[in-house]
């Protein structure tokens, strides 16, 4: 390690459409936030990051822009995503700016399907926000990494990773992804299958923070309890016949029925890659079975669906929430991991 390492810190991190999870070799997670930005429209100030900017989406007055920088797994907003970037690195560790000698080094989880030119979005947000050398991982590898999987052995490992704006299927073996598939159908357009349901059938209006809570008590991927079936929540909107407040009741298969189309969309990836499995990984993905991580992972039912659909054992990781980030975090200190980030071109570390 050389003299100006010492003075630096290695930050993993989750950049998600929906949520950004920061760790420490020294601290582990230490931040966990949704990724939103708020914004002042006039004088371009940011008033707040993270979970009290997610509170203004949609209560804002005209003056203040509450927005998430990324969608579908990638930078939409260049500039609110550097600023937030910036404000999660100032927060881990703890520094207004970053001097020189002391610039972190990070690795970053990228969905494995993004373009060159989303790529040095990520690493030049990232750059421009502090941080000193950059590593951009595929998140399907940071999340197997995180789930504890052999990925350095010649054993075939399947990942599946349920984001917020995208869902992630690879094999890994040798340090390397064998074959990748990545789709931008994740939780967010589960919630907006639900949006669209309500509009559709109760003629309501709801946004994305109600059809979020609606997924999250409701949300259900597969059938297998005929008594949480009869589980029903109230939901308020707005009434799109005549512009009121309105409440409605809606039931655990209604919300199955609003994500069928996605869900079955996630499950045609797995199956697509399942396919493409060479014959001596297959042997070892159908005896070890899937893993899922992300957010997704947690809609119920979701890992019976798979297995009931594709034939194989699917289980869900530990902490599905934190493998993307603890697999960023720990390949930036496990030497072992090194070939990792050389597989994935990106300059190998330092001696």
């Amino acid at each position: 390690m050389s003299f100006f390492k010492k003075f630096s810190k290695n930050i993993g991190i989750d950049l998600g459409t929906a949520n950004t999870l920061v760790c420490t070799s020294e601290g582990g997670i230490i931040l966990r936030e949704p990724s939103v930005v708020a914004v002042n429209r006039d004088s371009g100030d940011v008033l707040a990051v993270g979970e009290e900017a997610r509170a203004m989406i949609g209560r804002t007055p005209n003056h203040i822009i509450a927005t998430r920088p990324l969608r579908d797994g990638v930078i939409a907003d260049f500039r609110h995503a550097e600023m937030m970037l910036r404000y999660f690195m100032e927060k881990a560790t703890g520094k207004g700016t970053f001097r020189p000698l002391s610039k972190p080094r990070i690795a970053v989880g990228i969905p494995s399907g993004i373009t060159e030119v989303e790529r040095r979005a990520v690493r030049e947000a990232a750059e421009n926000a502090g941080a000193g050398e950059v590593y951009l991982i595929e998140e399907p590898m940071a999340a197997a990494i995180g789930a504890g999987l052999a990925v350095a052995d010649p054993i075939g490992s399947m990942v599946v990773d349920i984001g917020g704006g995208t869902t992630e299927v690879a094999v890994t073996s040798l340090s390397g992804i064998v074959i990748s598939e990545s789709v931008r159908v994740a939780g967010d357009e589960l919630n907006e299958s639900i949006i669209s349901y309500m509009k559709k059938v109760y003629n309501l209006a709801v946004g994305e923070t109600t059809a979020e809570m609606v997924k999250i008590k409701l949300g259900s991927a597969f059938k297998t309890d005929d008594a949480s079936d009869q589980d029903q929540i109230e939901v308020r909107g707005l009434n799109l016949l005549n512009g009121l407040p309105r409440t409605v009741l809606i039931s655990r298969p209604e919300v199955r029925e609003a994500m069928s189309e996605p869900l079955q969309a996630i499950v045609d990836s797995v199956k697509r890659t399942l396919e493409r499995i060479p014959p001596e990984l297959a042997a070892d993905v159908y005896d070890r079975g899937i893993v899922l991580a992300g957010g997704g992972a947690l809609l119920q039912g979701l890992d019976e669906m798979i297995a009931h659909e594709t034939e194989v054992p699917v289980h869900i990781a530990d902490d599905p929430l934190s493998c993307v980030v603890l697999g960023t975090g720990r390949v930036l200190v496990d030497k072992s991991l090194r070939r990792v980030l050389d597989l994935a071109g990106e300059p190998a570390f330092a001696s």
